[in-house]
């Protein structure tokens, strides 16, 4: 506690470059932070596991849900497959294709029977009474009503659609949050695709060992038709559809690291000038009693302070600015929400006290390796 009162000291006794070296620290771990958000949200969007149990029928060789379409009369058929436990036509409407922030996508679906192929869907403002009741309402993502600013009541256009807001919903799949369900025949005629079609049908099995099983029977029924499938588990078909998004998001691991090199050499540069701006001070420290080691581990206890706090501000002000700006990224109709969780934070933080830790070597062997009586008479 002494050394940790002795460390404290020596840098509020300079605070604007404390100040301006945690100010630095904070900058690079917040970009830090922040593409470990994006390299997290798109390993949990695309890596599966034992409780991934739906799959997405898309047409064969079509990738933009413009170009995917279907007749809706396979859906009874898809039901009679063995294995499969419930299954929801979807038609799709999106204003953009590509890799973008910016994305509105509109997902058509039988009202009646939304909830019970997704019941984890939330109405947390609304009703879902509404929404059953009007042809042209919408349930909206919460993320996608705190980006449009729409709450119940309110109307907005996009994609020559133009919708009723009925209810703002929450769901555990980010997808959900991201998105307008809607009527599926009102977005067939809006989007002037017509009754009958649909972009894809997702399908719920009975457990994850059928994924691969059910996929190819699906496959093989409909190979004959003038309209073939392809068939894949739910994450593949997001790693498979969008590349654009996964190259995008493999690139900021440079950034990331680029960040983490900049928060090494600032700290060690910081905590450098502090030692040298005290030689005299060191050497008094050393005739009062005080061993090489406690010099030493004071300075790496300023190094780490240093980090330690600018860390926290960056990842925290991370954590605060994806929450309130709820960025996505979409692309051909599918949301990747960029929202960190724990491990992020968990991950951020041993980052910040490592590079503390790391940057303060070289700068405490160097406040104690001069000769004492060098040190008192420089």
């Amino acid at each position: 506690m002494k050394l940790l009162s002795l460390a404290l000291k020596n840098l509020t006794r300079h605070r604007l470059r404390s100040l301006l070296t945690i100010l630095g620290v904070a900058a690079g771990m917040f970009l830090y932070a922040a593409v470990q958000t994006m390299q997290h949200s798109l390993s949990d969007a695309t890596e599966s596991n034992a409780n991934d149990t739906t799959l997405v029928v898309y047409r064969e060789n079509r990738f933009c849900p413009s170009t995917s379409r279907l007749p809706e009369h396979y859906l009874p058929t898809i039901k009679r497959i063995p294995g499969v436990r419930e299954v929801i036509p979807i038609q799709i409407a999106v204003n953009n294709c590509g890799a973008s922030l910016d994305v509105i996508t509109f997902r058509g679906v039988p009202p009646e029977i939304l909830k019970q192929y997704n019941p984890g869907i939330n109405v947390v403002e609304g009703s879902y009474e509404d929404f059953t009741k009007r042809s042209d309402a919408a349930l909206v993502g919460i993320n996608f009503a705190q980006r449009r600013g729409l709450k119940p009541g309110d109307k907005f256009e996009a994609v020559g659609v133009n919708v009723y807001v009925a209810g703002i919903i929450n769901s555990d799949s980010p997808q959900d949050n991201n998105v307008a369900y809607v009527h599926l025949p009102f977005l067939q005629q809006a989007s002037r695709i017509g009754l009958g079609i649909v972009t894809q049908f997702n399908v719920r099995v009975d457990s994850s060992d059928l994924l691969d099983s059910v996929s190819a029977k699906i496959d093989e029924t409909f190979k004959a038709d003038q309209q073939p499938t392809h068939t894949r588990p739910e994450k593949a078909f997001f790693a498979d559809t969008a590349k654009q998004m996964i190259e995008l998001i493999g690139f900021t691991r440079w950034l990331g690291l680029g960040a983490v090199l900049a928060v090494l050499g600032l700290v060690a540069n910081a905590v450098l000038l502090i030692v040298r701006g005290r030689v005299k001070e060191t050497a008094i420290l050393q005739t009062l009693g005080f061993s090489r080691k406690a010099i030493a581990a004071i300075v790496m206890i300023e190094g780490v302070l240093l980090g330690m706090i600018g860390g926290m501000v960056g990842i925290f002000g991370a954590l605060a600015f994806f929450h309130f700006r709820a960025i996505t990224i979409g692309n051909e109709g599918l949301t990747l929400a960029l929202s960190p969780d724990m491990t992020v934070i968990m991950t951020g933080l041993g980052v910040a006290l490592l590079l503390g830790l790391l940057a303060s070597v070289y700068p405490a062997w160097k406040a104690t390796s001069r000769p004492l009586v060098d040190s008192l008479s420089s």
